[in-house]
């Protein structure tokens, strides 16, 4: 099988926002993005000087007891939030979550291919693969642009959608693989939504 995983030997590359983002080409990563009022700002404030303070703590890429502290220390208490809807929660109708179906779909096999994905009320997870030397950067960048611009146009809302900064992480290996699978899965247990947009596809 081809090696789809973090190689300590190959370039990285890093975008720097708020937090450093960390992406290699021909590799599976596992994406999170959200709408821009899905965390209450206060809260997301707190959280961002404890991710900063890890941060400058430890650098990518993470040992596997580092990257469980990362994951219990702001996954969990993101997912928390994002799973209690704050915020408007308009992906919980099929009317603006089949914008985002639409558009994961629509460079999948070409910019990258698909593995499981799920788009909750006000949140979306994506395990995807990329292949043919594209860049994850501008795919989030692609995906957030025209999804936002779509569901503007069909609710008559103007200006931010998103949160400009996404989660993204290079996946390390197979048993990380299988825990971000299982991940998205188990967002059917947490979600009300009757339409669920869930993929349980797997790339190899």
């Amino acid at each position: 099988m081809k090696d789809i995983f973090y190689n300590q030997s190959q370039k990285v590359d890093i975008h720097n926002r708020n937090l450093p983002h960390w992406q290699q080409k021909e590799k599976m990563h596992f994406v999170t993005f959200r709408t821009y009022d899905s965390i209450p700002e206060e809260k997301l404030n707190k959280l961002k000087e404890k991710q900063l303070e890890f941060i400058s703590r430890y650098s990518e890429p993470y040992t596997v007891e580092q990257e469980r502290e990362y994951r219990h220390l702001f996954f969990e208490k993101i997912d928390e939030w994002m799973d209690n809807c704050y915020g408007e929660c308009l992906l919980k109708s099929e009317q603006y979550s089949s914008v985002i179906k639409n558009a994961l779909e629509y460079y999948d096999n070409d910019k990258y291919k698909l593995d499981h994905w799920v788009v909750m009320p006000n949140h979306v997870h994506v395990l995807l693969l990329l292949v043919n030397d594209s860049e994850l950067s501008e795919i989030l960048h692609g995906w957030k642009s025209f999804t936002a611009n779509q569901i503007n146009k069909k609710t008559g809302n103007k200006g931010q959608f998103w949160q400009h900064e996404s989660f993204d992480h290079i996946v390390r290996d197979e048993f990380f693989l299988d825990k971000y699978r299982d991940y998205i899965v188990q967002n059917k247990s947490k979600c009300k939504m009757p339409d669920l947009l869930l993929s349980e596809n797997k790339v190899f």
